[in-house]
């Protein structure tokens, strides 16, 4: 069986940014506040990734604003939903992933679509299809929906950043080769697959609103339940809002070797920041 994860964990440059990321989270996992104080530190992480992503979809609060419940606003309030939904998602992300896809997306768009659209992919158009961006992916075909697709807006960030979305029968079978990856036992690290599940969904936007969260919190997802973070300690989304993160999605979405390794070296540096955040959390609770 082909495992193409490892043949990405292998091009230039992903294997010093992995180790460098792991390494990283091994030295988080060491520090002694931990011993006491997990949970609350993994409570603190969730909240900063969460203001982080609302921040790259264009919504940026302050902590101290979030922390006195100050914000309304859908975007921000649907990133906080997302986040707090993965601890009770985990068990449930490599048994039945589309499941867990499409709780996301009702929990991230309330208040951005329709309640007839929440957890619901785009709808299929009859005109032919076109081939989706990226590299390649094994596909399995594309499950059909009736219902009309919701609508993002004109201002939807990963639309002004990738142009415009796929059609949705192509995204629907991207969707099922990802979901075909996740599957398959692979020798390449969580964060490689991590990576790949989270550029993935935000260039197929399978749901047509609030997909940049969806993908956000599935990636932090995979590097809880495949080994990287178990206990959610890593704001990994505080590291995308500190690098590059438009360019980096815009270079996988060219499908080269080379732009895919770009993605993932970027994944593994917002780990690598995300860990430095966390210290951060720890070295605070550590001086009361």
């Amino acid at each position: 069986m082909s495992d193409p994860l490892a043949v990405i964990a292998q091009f230039p440059g992903v294997p010093e940014a992995v180790e460098e990321a792991r390494q990283a989270v091994d030295r988080l996992y060491r520090h002694r506040v931990l011993r006491r104080a997990s949970p609350a530190v993994s409570t603190e992480s969730s909240l900063r990734g969460a203001r982080a992503s609302a921040a790259l979809e264009g919504v940026d609060v302050s902590l101290d604003a979030l922390r006195r419940d100050e914000i309304h606003d859908p975007v921000v309030q649907g990133a906080l939903r997302a986040s707090a939904e993965l601890g009770r998602l985990g068990s449930t992300w490599r048994k039945a992933p589309r499941q867990v896809l499409a709780r996301l997306h009702a929990v991230a768009a309330a208040g951005l679509t329709p309640a007839e659209g929440l957890g619901r992919p785009r709808g299929f158009s009859d005109l032919p299809s076109s081939d989706a961006p990226g590299p390649d992916l094994p596909s399995s075909g594309a499950p059909g929906t009736d219902l009309p697709p919701p609508v993002a807006p004109a201002s939807d960030p990963l639309s002004l950043l990738l142009g415009p979305a796929p059609l949705a029968a192509d995204a629907a079978a991207r969707v099922d080769g990802l979901l075909t990856l996740l599957d398959q036992p692979t020798k390449a690290p969580a964060i490689v697959l991590a990576a790949i599940v989270h550029a993935e969904l935000a260039v197929l936007r399978p749901f047509g609103s609030a997909d940049g969260i969806v993908a956000r919190s599935a990636e932090r997802l995979t590097l809880v339940e495949y080994g990287l973070d178990p206990k959610s300690l890593v704001a990994v989304e505080v590291g995308h809002l500190e690098l590059p993160y438009a360019e980096a999605l815009g270079a996988y979405l060219s499908g080269s070797p080379e732009g895919v390794a770009r993605w993932v070296q970027h994944c593994a540096s917002a780990v690598t920041l995300g860990v430095r955040e966390t210290t951060a959390i720890c070295e605070a609770m550590q001086r009361g």
